[in-house]
């Protein structure tokens, strides 16, 4: 899931640092740096060198084509997988309650 928040974080922000992103997903920047290395190398963000100093060189991060087809891909899972287990809980409420119901006060 953490693929999938960077590449929504990256979507809104392609100047989002390593630091700002790990900072807003409370990871740390080396996990940062390690998924984006996978992003990169799966083609689904774009790394480009931009300059904001002359002593500073900063990144900014584009998705690609495929990365935007992926975070659809994932957001569908994703939201399959919350579904059910949305589901699931009502179904545990409903048997709680009707258990509840059945305890005389």
């Amino acid at each position: 899931m953490n693929e999938y928040k960077i590449i929504k974080e990256l979507e809104g922000n392609p100047s989002h640092t390593q630091r700002s992103l790990a900072q807003k997903m409370n990871v740390s920047v080396g996990k940062i740096n390690y998924i984006i290395s996978g992003l990169i190398e799966k083609g689904l963000i774009k790394a480009k060198k931009i300059k904001n100093h002359p002593d500073k060189i900063r990144w900014q991060y584009n998705l690609t084509p495929r990365g935007i087809r992926e975070k659809v891909k994932i957001t569908r899972d994703y939201l399959k997988f919350r579904l059910k287990e949305f589901e699931s809980i009502q179904e545990e409420i409903t048997e709680l309650k009707k258990e509840v119901d059945n305890i005389p006060q």
